[in-house]
């Protein structure tokens, strides 16, 4: 476990919550465990295999995290990727095209599913966060259009998600919400480093996995606090919570095209 899903769930442990890791390997899931029970104690975190695309695994996977935690207050729907792959869409392999779309998409729409079946019978409901990235605005994502378009129907389906809620009666005890991180140093976004354009963009708006979690996981947290105080009979209203907004990213681009700053702050620039 790596990127930014490990940068979150090692502030919620440093503000003191109980944390369930998931991830594909068993042996990088026992890793990432073993390492963050030794610095935040062995009570604390637990994790197992899932491959998310798998209704299996996950339906496993909440009743671990029922069975370690008692109840399940927040499930981050993290995973996602553009298989390491940039490139024109007619060029990239079909495989790698089902593994984007299995895992930004189905991945999603399953966790979600089995998130609301485990959140709706418990006592104190619970809040779902999907992870959006480039693309979630409906803007072009040149070299990864189908990893842009996969994010694209996060927006759709949290609308969706949230008519289903209020229509059954669950959205005062269920709610689905946005977390937007931005462009975030990962393994996954510099391996898309090779071009002069990218480089800038990387450069200009992108931060370290611990700077974009520091600023999620209290806003997080705040939104359940807000689930506890307000009576059962409200409706919640969802959030959208940004890492780095439209303006912010505009402010960047306009001082980094003007005064050159943070240029060959992350990859080396021309």
């Amino acid at each position: 476990m790596q990127g930014i899903g490990r940068a979150l769930a090692e502030k919620f442990l440093r503000l003191g919550d109980n944390v369930v890791i998931c991830a594909r390997s068993p042996d990088g899931v026992d890793a990432a465990v073993k390492e963050m029970a030794a610095k935040y104690g062995e009570d604390r975190v637990v994790g197992a295999a899932c491959d998310v695309s798998s209704p299996d695994d996950l339906e496993r996977l909440a009743k671990f995290a029922q069975d370690a935690l008692g109840s399940i207050d927040v499930w981050i729907n993290n995973a996602g990727t553009n298989a390491y792959s940039y490139g024109p869409l007619f060029e990239q392999d079909p495989a790698e095209l089902r593994q984007i779309c299995e895992t930004n998409v189905l991945g999603i729409m399953l966790g979600c599913r089995q998130a609301i079946r485990t959140m709706k019978d418990q006592p104190g409901g619970g809040h779902i966060f999907n992870m959006d990235g480039a693309g979630a605005d409906g803007s072009p994502t040149p070299r990864f259009a189908a990893y842009g378009s996969t994010k694209h129907a996060i927006v759709q389906l949290n609308e969706s998600l949230a008519a289903e809620l209020k229509s059954a009666g669950l959205d005062a005890k269920v709610q689905v919400h946005n977390l937007s991180p931005g462009m975030v140093t990962t393994e996954l976004l510099m391996s898309g480093s090779d071009t002069t354009q990218a480089r800038w963009f990387i450069n200009c708006l992108a931060e370290e996995t611990a700077t974009v979690a520091d600023f999620l996981v209290p806003k997080v947290r705040d939104v359940v606090t807000v689930l506890e105080r307000a009576p059962l009979s409200q409706g919640l209203a969802r959030k959208d919570i940004r890492f780095l907004t439209k303006l912010d990213a505009f402010k960047r681009i306009v001082t980094k095209a003007v005064l050159g700053k943070n240029k060959g702050r992350w990859v080396p620039e021309e």
